[in-house]
């Protein structure tokens, strides 16, 4: 029994060495044998561009609308980039400018000469053709200015001591307020007539 088992142990032995032998010459040739590099693989060429002539160049082609028909009538169309088509809007009818109507010139304002233009001296005539003195003065009395008459063979007029000027028209005054006649200027005389009998009276320079 013993040796039984010895030899199988031997047997055991033997085959182990055998394997280390074999496993070992296996390594070694692996680490000896040369290292290839890996193969390149080829890249494609590009394709070549299509030779269209001097003058002419493949760039990017673009497109545009057609031009309408000669003859064709319609609004100009515009391209839109980002929606359908439209036709570009006529533009509206031009707006007709008013000429401006002058205003008329104003009338020329004409200046009767107020007050100071009767201030003075003049000739009085009545009726009769008689004549005297008469001079408006320019110094106030109360709410008149003063006046005084000489040679006058009219009492009327004889008594005259203030006048005044209303309304475009001159007023004679006797004393006491009472109205001894009424002249109206014209150029460089006045006409009026004398307030009690109503005769004619003219005054000029």
């Amino acid at each position: 029994m013993p040796r039984q088992i010895l030899c199988t142990v031997a047997a055991l032995a033997l085959a182990a060495s055998a394997g280390a032998c074999s496993s070992s010459r296996f390594d070694t040739a692996a680490l000896s044998a040369p290292v290839r590099p890996a193969p390149r693989v080829a890249r494609p060429l590009p394709p070549e561009e299509p030779d269209l002539g001097p003058g002419l160049s493949s760039g990017p082609v673009t497109s545009a609308p057609l031009a309408p028909p000669p003859g064709a009538a319609g609004a100009p169309v515009v391209a839109n980039p980002s929606g359908p088509i439209m036709a570009e809007p006529s533009p509206p009818p031009p707006v007709q400018q008013q000429a401006a109507i002058a205003p008329p010139p104003a009338p020329p304002v004409v200046s009767t000469g107020g007050r100071s233009a009767v201030v003075g001296g003049w000739t009085a005539k009545d009726a009769t053709g008689a004549s005297c003195k008469v001079n408006l003065a320019s110094t106030p009395a109360l709410d008149l200015y003063k006046a005084s008459s000489a040679g006058c063979a009219n009492k009327d007029l004889a008594k005259v001591t203030a006048w005044d000027y209303r309304d475009g028209e001159v007023y004679l005054y006797q004393p006491g307020g009472t109205v001894a006649a009424r002249l109206r200027p014209a150029g460089g005389a006045m006409d009026g007539a004398l307030s009690k009998s109503g005769a004619p009276l003219a005054m000029v320079r």
